[in-house]
């Protein structure tokens, strides 16, 4: 069973995780089209273990705080979802306590869209990338950094065992019209929603 993960926007707090990961239909994963890199790792637990779709296999940092994960991509883009795997129960002090995610053009202007601190998590974590402004519903970037600021326990180094990035799909892949059947003719005909009006004015 599922362990639903819980945020709370007044303390930034997400809590628990799920077992799932859970995406709205309307978003796409965005990673696949970006390049990935790590400011540290231990050899055999490199960036690629972020990607592997193997929760089995982990990221682990190699040095001072805080470690960083970078995704960039060759055009701007728009991104609305961060969703992280990291497992309290098998990494303890390795799990991540406080995170930030920065945005902007490269390293030179990155600056922070979303700050969080997870509390024992255990499965996938949904970090949303929203604005305050309820028509901030994304960020459009060509750069992501997700930075560990500090771990459980105290800890030094980072597990993080999967991320993906979402962005919300072009609207031609995402939205599929209602229809309407109209009885004309002796026929029926079946028409989008969009045709209302044309259909209207022919008859």
């Amino acid at each position: 069973m599922a362990t639903e993960s819980s945020e709370s926007e007044e303390e930034g707090k997400i809590r628990g995780g799920n077992d799932k990961l859970i995406v709205d239909d309307d978003l796409r994963e965005m990673g696949k089209n970006a390049a990935w890199s790590v400011s540290s790792c231990k050899p055999g637990n490199g960036v690629n273990t972020l990607r592997d779709d193997n929760l089995e296999t982990y990221w682990q940092s190699d040095g001072l705080q805080p470690h960083l994960i970078n995704i960039q991509f060759q055009k701007k883009v728009r991104l609305q979802l961060v969703a992280l795997y990291v497992d309290f129960k098998l990494d303890e002090s390795y799990t991540p306590s406080k995170i930030s995610v920065r945005a902007g053009d490269g390293f030179h202007n990155l600056k922070e869209v979303k700050s969080v601190e997870l509390v024992k998590p255990s499965g996938w974590v949904s970090i949303s990338l929203s604005g305050a402004d309820p028509r901030e519903t994304f960020v459009n970037t060509f750069m992501l950094q997700i930075a560990m600021l500090s771990n459980h326990l105290n800890g030094r180094d980072t597990h993080i065992r999967q991320i993906k990035v979402y962005g919300p799909r072009p609207l031609q892949e995402s939205y599929s019209a209602p229809t309407i059947s109209v009885y004309f003719n002796g026929v029926y005909h079946l028409f989008h929603t969009e045709m209302r009006e044309l259909w209207a004015g022919q008859v």
